[in-house]
């Protein structure tokens, strides 16, 4: 049985004052959820802050990217060894956003899992098609590509280690959300993909999330879909009411 989980992603929202009052309200409302892993990634500036409001919670820290180098000139990057210093259990990591604006490729994705990994910080990888990708009949394809180059040169112990995100690009931030159907079909094909790559006993250990406008309405129909183990939420997180109503999901 895969351990659900729930991670609130803020984004670049939140000062140190505002994400500290958030944590608070959170940790309250959320500490009798049972049988959920739950991740909160609040902005850099607020991580060390938040780590010791979360201490003795049942809530993990995550940042919302990271390097994959130990140290060096590198000037504004943030190593994965640094942020497990300050408390962090988890990084997302090739967030479309950090795709589209940034440039983040499978190549970069792959090469942040690994020292991701070798920090023993959980990475939540992310992979999902544009609009145009879906509407032209590539979702599989792109998702296959980024599947098979984000995990490339992974032991299966390393996979071990891994959450991936499926988050349509198109879905996120628009209000717009992929029919629980839809999503399935992207999380199975996910899953065949990864018994290919590693073997069935890991893909079935896999935990999948769906991100993409996650809100309290539409959480429940999406974690009744058999591959669905959670979800990467983004503006619904930073209200404590309405992410702690996905983390208490109903199925």
């Amino acid at each position: 049985m895969r351990r659900p989980l729930i991670a609130g992603n803020w984004k670049m929202h939140k000062n140190v004052s505002e994400s500290i009052a958030l944590v608070l309200q959170l940790k309250e409302m959320v500490a009798d959820a049972k049988g959920v892993e739950v991740v909160v990634a609040p902005p850099f500036t607020a991580l060390a802050a938040v780590a010791q409001v979360l201490k003795g919670s049942n809530i993990l820290l995550s940042a919302q990217n990271s390097f994959w180098e130990e140290s060096g000139a590198y000037t504004g990057e943030v190593s994965p060894s640094m942020l497990k210093d300050i408390g962090c259990a988890c990084t997302i990591i090739g967030h479309s956003e950090r795709r589209q604006y940034f440039g983040e490729t499978n190549e970069t994705v792959n090469k942040k899992l690994k020292a991701s990994i070798k920090a023993s910080l959980l990475p939540i990888v992310c992979i999902g098609e544009t609009l145009e990708e879906r509407e032209t009949g590539k979702t599989l394809k792109v998702i296959e590509e980024q599947v098979r180059g984000g995990l490339k040169g992974l032991s299966t112990a390393e996979m071990e280690k891994v959450v991936i995100a499926y988050e349509p690009v198109w879905a996120i931030g628009t209000g717009k959300t992929a029919t629980s159907e839809q999503a399935q079909e992207v999380h199975l094909f996910i899953r065949k993909m990864v018994t290919e790559l590693f073997g069935s006993k890991l893909s079935e250990s896999l935990r999948i999330l769906y991100g993409g406008s996650v809100k309290a309405d539409t959480i429940d129909e999406l974690m009744a879909q058999k591959d669905i183990d959670g979800a990467l939420v983004g503006g619904a997180s930073l209200k404590a009411d309405s992410f702690a109503r996905i983390v208490k999901f109903k199925t």
